[in-house]
């Protein structure tokens, strides 16, 4: 399974408060407060979508675009992220209730 990656790190500055939240929780450093403090991309390729920096800002200034799958880019059409698609999809019917 590939890693996932982000395609794009966008942050509304408008939002933004400066707390430096999403530069504290970023595992990897993807993110760092410029000297006014607003966040700023330093190593996009190091992003692996955790998410912690979008799900953490209390101003929902930041969002995080991931990258399209190699599965998706080869044409697969699961219902969802790493279903199977076409024939090798089931599909499962709840049981009957009796009563």
């Amino acid at each position: 399974m590939p890693r996932k990656r982000a395609r794009e790190i966008r942050v509304n500055e408008a939002w933004c408060k400066r707390c430096g939240i999403c530069v504290a929780f970023c595992p990897t450093k993807v993110l760092a407060a410029d000297p006014g403090g607003v966040p700023r991309v330093a190593n996009l390729e190091a992003c692996t979508v955790c998410l912690l920096c979008e799900l953490r800002c209390p101003d929902f200034a930041i969002e995080v675009e991931e990258a399209p799958g190699e599965r998706q880019e080869a044409g697969a059409q699961g219902s969802r992220a790493g279903e199977p698609a076409g024939e090798e999809a089931q599909h499962v019917e709840a049981p009957a209730h009796a009563g």
